[in-house]
Order: structure tokens, then sequence, then C-alpha cells
């Protein structure tokens, strides 16, 4: 401070001087900021009153740096203090360096925020084709965790040391028949149930016709697509099973159409003591009696565990395909991980977009005005009393997708698909009917997926031409190559991908994943426009961490098809 009050006083004594004091201080005065106007025209003047005027008004003096009370560096910084003094140097630098760090720090906040606003939007479309960001590969894309796949194990199976309590022939209730609706796997969900009720009255099933179904307009017959050897034999100790109707019943025609001969008007998910009430009596009076309707007639947890058990053992055990079903689903897997000319993991898609469906969801899609119009008057002509006048249709069907209750179409599904890590590599097998808008509703994902393929493209028309006698036989082969798969992958709800999940889970392929979107988050997150990739993938890969296949604890009204852990799966320790 002292060598700065004598250079002050010295540049005060010989501001006519040419020398290099006064051009120093010169510099010094016309570098600071807080130079006054008059402390210039003191300089300039040669009256010694005027210059102490002006040494008097200078910021320069020592009182006013102490009036100030700023730091040492930051006078320097100012020009108050001359950086060169040895007080001041070493603060100089450091604040150098604290001003040169909150630079940076704002030059990367400021990317940051940058990139945050103008964050890449889910996807972008170009045309029908959709281009999302690649994202980070998560730990493993096929396999949940190894320490929750081995706490579990199949054990529905009949008891080695439990005896066979069927009575014997001359002492049954009577016969019950059924026809089983609907297509394949509603038809296989409605054996499993028949076999139940008949050991809950104890009476003798004479073996279930498959109804042929007014949408898929198929006559297959149970022995076209069931082994029934396999089937009566492996139930003896539980139910007494006949191949036909016994001969001495000789109204045969009556069956179905008598209302002497049919029970009818049971209600959904009945109890078991429902039917010991009211079906029991009935059976044994008039000894053989068929039951109509029959889908979904029998409860989940208002019935015996033993009897669940039973379900799940002629769901997994007893209910074998035929051999040459399951050698050419064999085929179709094997084709599917060796597409590439070496052996990779396959993705099984169940796609739920059908024209039916689509309809049946009263749910609205992307489409033109044409494609709306058109499916408008589908829906009033086989819904007629849904679709009324069709005003109240668009509120609900905003709810429905808020509340996670419709189809995912094509492009969504791809567009999870990307998210959760799956790469444009994958190997894709779709089981699915003839999608809603064909070659432009499916460019997305094919687009996307470029390695995706249906049973058609995998095998020859020659080797599909037997199973295409009956359509069940195909809906067998999809069945089979998505259990077969290392990833399984549903769009909506049905009796198929329940029934897929509930035996995967079953029989030990839980450690592959079986992934059930959240639809409703979905349409929340697909939705909105300023969400971004990195948070959307984040979310989709958090949610379907616990929605990958795990078998889970039973609750009041759960779905013994998708979920068979309580009654039929047993701790492994």
């Amino acid at each position: 401070m002292a060598e700065l009050r004598h250079s002050t006083v010295a540049a005060a004594a010989a501001r006519s001087s040419n020398s290099p004091a006064k051009r120093d201080s010169d510099a010094s005065a016309a570098s600071s900021p807080f130079a006054s106007t008059s402390s210039a025209r003191g300089r300039g003047g040669g009256d010694d009153d005027d210059g102490k005027d002006a040494h008097r008004s200078s910021p320069l003096l020592p009182h006013h740096h102490k009036r100030l009370g700023l730091p040492s560096p930051l006078r320097s910084l100012l020009a108050l203090e001359d950086p060169r003094s040895p007080s001041a140097s070493s603060s100089y630098r450091i604040l150098l360096a604290l001003l040169a760090f909150l630079l940076l720090a704002a030059a990367f906040s400021a990317t940051s925020v940058w990139s945050r606003l103008n964050a890449p939007y889910l996807c972008q479309k170009d045309g029908i084709t959709l281009h999302c960001p690649e994202t980070k590969e998560v730990p493993s894309l096929w396999e949940n965790p190894r320490a929750a796949t081995t706490s579990w194990k199949p054990c529905a199976e009949r008891r080695s040391n439990e005896p066979s309590d069927v009575p014997p022939e001359n002492e049954t209730s009577g016969y019950i028949f059924i026809h089983a609706e609907g297509g394949l796997n509603q038809q296989r969900i409605a054996i499993c149930n028949a076999v139940a009720i008949a050991k809950i009255m104890k009476a003798t099933l004479i073996l279930p016709v498959l109804k042929q179904d007014q949408i898929w307009k198929d006559q297959t017959k149970f022995e076209d697509i069931f082994d029934v050897d396999h089937f009566i034999n492996y139930l003896k100790d539980d139910v007494r099973i006949v191949r036909d109707i016994p001969d001495w019943f000789t109204e045969k025609d009556e069956l179905f159409t008598s209302i002497k001969r049919t029970v009818k008007n049971i209600p959904k998910y009945a109890s078991a003591q429902f039917y010991i009430d009211n079906v029991l009596p009935r059976i044994k009076e008039k000894k053989i009696m068929s039951i109509k309707p029959f889908v979904d007639r029998l409860g989940y947890d208002n019935v015996p565990m033993e009897i669940n058990r039973l379900r799940c053992r002629v769901n997994y055990h007893a209910l074998k395909f035929l051999p040459d079903i399951e050698e050419m689903a064999d085929k179709l897997a094997a084709r599917m991980r060796n597409r590439t000319g070496s052996v990779n993991p396959y993705m099984a898609l169940h796609l739920r977009f059908e024209k039916g469906m689509v309809g049946l969801s009263f749910c609205d899609f992307a489409g033109t005005r044409e494609e709306k119009e058109m499916m408008a008057a589908y829906r009033q002509k086989e819904w007629p009393r849904r679709y009324k006048n069709g005003s109240h249709l668009w509120p609900l069907a905003l709810q429905k997708r808020k509340e996670g209750r419709c189809p995912l179409e094509p492009g969504e599904i791809a567009i999870i698909l990307r998210a959760l890590g799956y790469t444009r590599g994958t190997q894709i097998y779709v089981a699915s009917g003839q999608v809603y808008g064909g070659k432009n509703r499916m460019a997305p994902l094919r687009n996307m997926f470029p390695n995706l393929v249906t049973k058609e493209e995998l095998a020859s028309a020659a080797e599909l031409a037997p199973f295409r006698k009956h359509v069940t036989s195909l809906a067998a082969l999809d069945f089979l190559v998505c259990l077969r798969s290392d990833a399984f992958v549903m769009t909506h709800g049905g009796n198929f991908a329940k029934l897929i999940m509930g035996a995967r889970r079953y029989g030990g392929r839980h450690r592959l994943k079986s992934i059930k979107p959240d639809k409703g988050l979905m349409s929340k997150s697909l939705g909105d426009p300023h969400m971004g990739w990195a948070a959307f993938s984040d979310d989709v890969v958090i949610t379907h961490q616990t929605r990958a296949g795990l078998p889970e604890p039973t609750f009041p009204n759960y779905d013994l098809w998708e979920n068979p852990l309580t009654p039929c799966m047993c701790p492994t320790a």
C-alpha cells in the first residue's frame, strides 16, 4: 500500500513530466472503471488546488480502500490495487483460478439446460417409418435375476403316495358332457374346468367336443389336436373319462337341444358349492347332462386348493399336443435361433391387432378419415347396442386408453421394445392373425426390427399343408413356438397370452423374460410431447422390471392360468 501511495503522490507532483512513472500512472488510471470525470479534469489542469481536489476525489486513495471493504484480490482485479504488489499477486492468481472454475461450471450448466430443452422426442416419424434413438443395453435383455428364478418349482403332479379316489364305475354320480367353445386356448381352459367339475361332483366326464366357433369356422375334434390316450391315462386316478356317450343312452340327439338334458344359467366363476347344490342333483336324476354354456364357469378362490392343483395338472401335464405338432414347433424354434448362421436368442411377440379385436375394443387408433369411417360402420354392424349413435365413443375411448385397456399398435410396441434395449438385430417371431391396416400398420415395427418373421416365412407351404386342415393346429404351432422362445412379449390380454405366461412360469422358463407391458403408463408417456427419450426409456425399463414373468403370490380373484404360483408351485428349499 505504501508503494501505491508513493506512486500516486509522485504522479501528482510530476503531472507535466513525460517520465515512465507518469505514463504508468496514467495507464493505471485510464484502465480503472471507477476513474471519475472530475479526476480526469484534475489531471489535465495546471492549478495546484485543482490537483489537490482531484487527489481527494480519486477512488485510489487508501481511506477509500478501507471504506469499500473489498478483498485484496478483488481490488486488484478492479484496478484499485496494483496486481504487481507482493500482497496482491498470490490472491490475484487464486481469484483468476476461481473465476475460471465458475466460467467452466456456467458453460457446463448451460450445455445441460440446452440439451434438456432440446431433448429429442420419443421417436421421429418419416412417412410411415419411425426412427427411435438407440439405448444402452440393460444387464440382461433375456433373463430374469437368477436368485428369483430358483425359488420355485412345479408341483401340480399327483404325489406318489396319493391314492386314487375315483369311485367305481357303478357308483358314479352320472355323466357330464360339454362343448368347449371359442378358439384353441379358450377350449383348453374349458377342458381343464370340465375335469375339475367332474372331480367336484364325482361324475364321469365324456371326452369334450371342440365346438365350431363362428369366428374360426373350424371343425376340429379333440383327437385332431391332443393326445387322447395320454389325456385319459394320465388322469385315471383323478377322474374317470370316457371317449364317447355310453351306448345305453338312446337320446343322444337331445343333448344341447333338450332343456331336460341341459344345465343352463351357471354364473361366471361359480363356486364348487354351487355345482354341488345346483348341478349334482340334476345329474343324479337324469344320469347324463350337458352343461351350456361352459366358458369361465368355475372360480379360482372359491374352490378347494386341490381342485386348482388338478386344473394345473390337466393344463401342464395331461393336455399334450400330437407328436407331429410338437415336432414342427421344434423345427420352427430351431430355425428362429439359427437364422443368421449362428445361434441367437429370439423373441416371440403376440401381436393382437386384428380387425375384430380393434373393433371390439372400441378404442380410437391413428388412421385416415376413411379408415375411421369404415371402422365405425363395422362396429355399428357387429355391436349395434354398444355402438348406439357413436356420439359417446370418443370420451369412452380416451378413458379406456388411460386405463390401459386398449391393444397396443405395432408402432407402439416397437417403441417400447427399443426403450427396453432390444436392438435392430433382434430376431422376432410374430404370432398374430391378419393385422388391421396391413403393411402400412406393420411398417413402423418392421422398419425398426427388420428380422421379424411369421411361421409362413419360416416354413414352406408343403410343410404347413398338413396343419392347414385345422385352424387350431396352426394356433397350436404359434403357442409352442412362443412357449419355447427366449423372451415372450404380449400386446394385449387374452387366453393365449395368459396361458403362455402361466406355462412359462410353471415350467421353469420364468428365468426367461415374459413381458406384460404396462399399457396405462405407456399411453401416458407416449402422449406426452415434452418427454425426452432418455426419461421415457428409464421409465419403461424401471416399470417392466416387475412385469417380466416371475411367479407372483396370488390374491382374491386372481387368474390361475396366468399365475399358477400358490396352488401349483412349491418353494425349492
